[in-house]
């Protein structure tokens, strides 16, 4: 249907061809990624999301495509930015499971691991035999959790407490609320504060041990097949073999947060594509009134502000990746392109879910899934809100927030 009406030689949402500016081999490698995700993602996240499942299934194939943390393995910046929005154009939710294990927990044991954690963990989380979580949000603190957090951490002698057990380990006590990827991950990358000197501490927690428990959260309206979880910690002995030996207060990790904070932006910008794209197609196949809906001025007025938002919104995440590659992305410009490119994206895709009238309201259009995802992005790694006020701060030298 899609070829007798001419959409696939019509221009993409790339409008301004910024794919051009990746090189050949990246090029190659994103087509590569395309094609997967044509062929094991498109035709079944829809159901995964109606039915709040994690394909676990794909993780050797997705593992194949050898696209953890590109960055790491030699990739550009701004491709492994593009990565990141076309999985977020095909499917929020995988884009989403990859950027929390890959992009902060693999990145983790990049940035903070000693040379025995990455020797033993390293190997099996790059190539997705083992899965990660990032464990820092709190059932009472989001935004405030690096001054709020109450994940306490107590150093004690030995595992077992007795005197001879050989080595020190930690006792971790507290809680975790949205934790992606949570349920079913293997390790969580967990940050608790040291019960000694209120220092914030990193930990590398097998979730297999006694006294981590873990449960779904339910009911939700947005990346229904990211596996979301309540995570409480009792009395969680954890060796000091298993502590980031890299990490020695919150500050540490604010080059791995603002990483994780530009890959959500990104994300910002995939599901504009995705809104455009799906908004496009129906408009050009539609018929109301005797004719196609993209024959209405109202419609193609809204098809041009989408893809305006869209590609003013990859602009700025192009340059930010020029940024990262000079190493002069800071957390000001960041946070601007999060809270600028979220807003934009909110708007496109309300836009493209009226577009679909009634059919915008169902999974089987892929619009409503699209539009509900979109909430999720408005709000993580740094609401809307608070990366404004981090721009507000960087702008007028007066902080709003404390």
């Amino acid at each position: 249907m899609t070829q007798a009406t001419g959409v696939e030689a019509l221009p993409t949402a790339d409008f301004f061809d910024y794919e051009s500016l990746l090189s050949v081999p990246e090029q190659r490698k994103l087509q590569e990624l395309r094609e997967f995700l044509a062929t094991e993602i498109a035709p079944y996240a829809g159901e995964w999301w109606n039915r709040a499942e994690f394909p676990a299934h794909i993780l050797p194939k997705l593992a194949a495509l050898e696209l953890s943390t590109p960055a790491q393995r030699g990739y550009s910046h701004l491709f492994a930015g593009v990565v990141i929005a076309e999985m977020t154009r095909v499917d929020t939710s995988i884009a989403t499971f990859f950027l929390v294990h890959h992009d902060l927990f693999v990145e983790s044991l990049y940035e903070f691991g000693s040379e025995d954690q990455q020797k033993r963990l390293l190997d099996d989380a790059s190539n997705l035999r083992t899965t990660g979580a990032f464990a820092l949000t709190e059932p009472g603190h989001g935004s405030d959790v690096a001054g709020g957090m109450e994940t306490r951490a107590r150093r004690v002698s030995g595992l077992t407490g007795a005197a001879d057990d050989g080595g020190d380990c930690w006792v971790l006590n507290g809680a975790k609320r949205w934790i992606g990827n949570g349920t079913f991950c293997d390790y969580m990358l967990v940050w608790a504060r040291d019960e000694a000197d209120g220092a914030i501490r990193g930990f590398i927690v097998d979730a297999a041990l006694p006294g981590v428990s873990r449960s779904r959260i339910e009911n939700k309206i947005a990346l229904r097949t990211v596996q979301n979880a309540d995570i409480v910690f009792e009395d969680v002995r954890v060796a000091e073999a298993d502590r980031f030996a890299g990490i020695n207060g919150f500050e540490d990790t604010n080059a791995l947060l603002r990483g994780s904070r530009i890959m959500v932006a990104w994300q910002a910008v995939g599901q504009q594509l995705a809104a455009f794209d799906v908004a496009r197609q129906y408009a050009v196949e539609r018929q109301q009134f005797g004719r196609p809906l993209a024959k209405f001025q109202l419609i193609q007025q809204q098809l041009v502000t989408m893809l305006g938002n869209a590609v003013a919104s990859m602009g700025m995440m192009v340059r930010i990746a020029q940024l990262q590659d000079r190493g002069a992305a800071d957390m000001a410009q960041v946070a601007l392109a999060k809270s600028y490119t979220s807003a934009r994206m909110r708007e496109t895709v309300a836009m493209g879910r009226s577009l679909l009238g009634g059919n915008g309201i169902v999974t089987d259009y892929r619009m409503a899934k699209i539009f509900a995802d979109a909430e999720a992005i408005y709000t993580y790694e740094g609401s809307y809100e608070i990366n404004t006020l981090i721009v507000g701060r960087a702008v007028t030298g007066v902080s709003a927030i404390v």
